[in-house]
């Protein structure tokens, strides 16, 4: 589990604004379900999703995304692990393979987290943003994600990622504006 609690170069949860909002969030809490939920719900209705805003600009890390209160679904679920990490509950990545419009290809790569929960184990949560046609929330045990997997070649990519996929840092780092980010072609096959 300790590599789902560790600070880093794009989890930056040591940054004195990310403890700061992670200690508010966590203040009352009596326990790990009211701390995630908070979280969340901060990152979900706090942080506008850079696409549905046309916000700039494009963030990645942690502190970047709650400096600038935007950010891609990939650049908000890095803030919510920070948040989650910074209160010592183990936090990973996510990502699912959707289709982008039309419910056929092409496809794109969407970002979300698990938090591990002492009563419920890993626990998948989306705050992307709730907008006309997605509604995210927090309700252990039952999950209740962004996206539903429900056309021919979507997915849930495997696994639980500590870090960013290096194509998601890429796609963030080599765009200086919203409305010119993508990703390769990976996402599609």
């Amino acid at each position: 589990m300790n590599e789902y609690l560790e600070s880093s170069e794009y989890i930056d949860w040591e940054t004195p604004e990310v403890r700061a909002k992670a200690d508010e969030l966590a203040s009352g809490c009596g326990s790990d379900v009211e701390v995630a939920r908070r979280c969340f719900e901060f990152v979900r209705d706090e942080i506008k999703h850079s696409g549905d805003f046309g916000l700039n600009p494009v963030t990645l890390k942690a502190s970047e995304v709650l400096r600038h209160r935007t950010g891609f679904c990939y650049a908000k679920s890095h803030l919510l692990a920070a948040l989650a990490r910074a209160n010592g509950i183990p936090a990973a990545l996510r990502y699912q393979r959707l289709t982008y419009e039309d419910d056929r290809p092409p496809f794109c790569l969407h970002g979300l987290n698990s938090v591990h929960l002492r009563d419920f184990g890993w626990y998948r949560i989306d705050a992307r943003g709730n907008k006309e046609g997605v509604d995210a929330a927090f309700d252990p045990p039952r999950e209740q994600l962004a996206y539903a997997i429900r056309n021919e070649g979507e997915r849930d990519i495997e696994g639980l990622f500590s870090e960013p996929l290096p194509e998601v840092v890429e796609a963030l780092t080599s765009c200086d504006d919203v409305t010119r980010v993508g990703l390769p072609d990976w996402a599609s096959g």
